[in-house]
């Protein structure tokens, strides 16, 4: 895919992306795809898939009590715990407001961790990177931030999300769906959004605006993106995922020239099917 190319002109030391298909089919790749990346929040996507192999191996329950008073597993990975971004203190009422937490995963890992009797880093190493094959990939700390991984290992993550095999589709289509629908909240580093939509550990596009995705990406469109410059987007309407990993922290130049690259991804899968 041409489009992928875009990357050679971004600010940063090093890059790589790629994309793959619904059906599991590697359209396209570029750079140093495995290179060895900070994931930064786009950790959040992996802790959530473990989660909810947790969940289905019945470790634990959507609805059962986590975190604050009146918290939920469900609450904890879809931001709406009430605790605030890094620090464990509530500062709402869960289910009132999408507060973005990383201490809410840190809750959640711990939660886990508990129920299970393993460590939640080797818990998603069991429940998700060994079964996919994602040998370079590893939590290394707390599961809102601490992933490493490369290219190669996301693409094999963002074609499991797309047509999966660890867990059952329904629960991976919930996952997508906006949990706790109609509330607003500040999507780091783009603003205050009305309503700022999330599923479970998946942010959702919906009508954002700004936004780190396209400005052709529909409103199916979820995934995460990082502080350290990273991204994974999966898009239904176009039957695909795109990830790009960067090591340049994330600025006013992520904003520049990420819509106009996904822009470009889309248009071409378009042009191309």
């Amino acid at each position: 895919m041409q489009s992928l190319a875009m990357i050679e002109n971004w600010p940063v030391p090093t890059a790589a992306a790629a994309v793959v298909t619904s059906d599991g089919a590697l359209l396209g790749t570029h750079g140093p795809t495995a290179h060895r990346f900070p994931l930064a929040s786009v950790t959040k996507p992996l802790a959530a898939y473990a989660a909810l192999v947790a969940y289905e191996e019945g470790a634990v329950e959507l609805d059962e009590p986590a975190g604050p008073e009146g918290s939920t597993v469900r609450h904890l990975l879809a931001h709406t715990s009430g605790l605030a971004f890094d620090e464990h203190q509530v500062t709402a009422p869960p289910g009132t407001r999408r507060l973005y937490s990383n201490a809410g995963f840190e809750v959640l890992g711990d939660h886990i961790a508990k129920a299970t009797e393993i460590p939640f880093p080797e818990y998603v190493r069991q429940a998700v990177l060994e079964p996919l094959g994602m040998t370079s990939t590893a939590l290394e700390g707390s599961p809102a931030k601490d992933g490493v991984s490369t290219v190669d290992d996301l693409v094999r993550f963002a074609a499991e999300v797309q047509a999966p095999r660890l867990l059952d589709p329904r629960t991976v289509l919930e996952a997508q769906t906006v949990v706790h629908p109609g509330l607003k909240g500040v999507l780091p580093g783009y603003g205050h959004q009305n309503p700022n939509d999330w599923g479970l550990g998946f942010e959702i596009r919906d009508s954002k605006s700004p936004h780190w995705t396209g400005l052709s990406s529909s409103p199916a469109a979820f995934g995460h993106f990082g502080q350290s410059g990273t991204f994974l987007w999966i898009d239904p309407a176009a039957g695909a995922a795109c990830v790009a990993l960067t090591d340049r922290a994330f600025g006013p130049w992520a904003a520049e020239v990420w819509t106009p690259f996904t822009d470009a991804v889309l248009a071409e899968l378009g042009t191309s099917r």
